[in-house]
């Protein structure tokens, strides 16, 4: 089972200065604008989102059908089959996937300390 591509999604205080940070650090902004309050920022295959104001935690962020740089790929694990296999693991979902739609999609689970895991398909 292929997860897709992988990015941390950031809960940040301050999205110019968390910008600039990374940027510190080698990233660059992949999309996103920071008027809108978030950017997607990239380093190698690295990927970062910073979220000024739009969730409380941080978030591990899956994009099943896409590689690092948002390209779609040819064959890929659908979040509805993920979210299957989680169930039947005896893994509780906090939000699933309409499993009677095709397409753009998402799933989320809690690991066991809490963080949030958020299985993203836009394709």
């Amino acid at each position: 089972m292929n997860l897709g591509a992988f990015s941390m999604s950031l809960n940040v205080k301050d999205i110019q200065a968390s910008k600039e940070f990374y940027e510190a650090l080698g990233f660059h902004v992949f999309a996103g604008k920071v008027e809108r309050n978030y950017l997607i920022m990239k380093n190698g295959n690295a990927l970062i989102g910073l979220f000024q104001g739009m969730f409380q935690q941080n978030i591990l962020t899956f994009n099943p059908g896409w590689d690092e740089n948002a390209q779609k790929l040819d064959s890929f694990t659908d979040v509805r089959e993920i979210q299957k296999h989680l169930k039947e693991n005896g893994i509780k979902l906090q939000k699933e996937a309409d499993e009677s739609t095709s397409g753009p999609a998402s799933a989320v689970v809690l690991d066991p300390d809490g963080n949030a895991v958020l299985i993203d398909q836009h394709v």
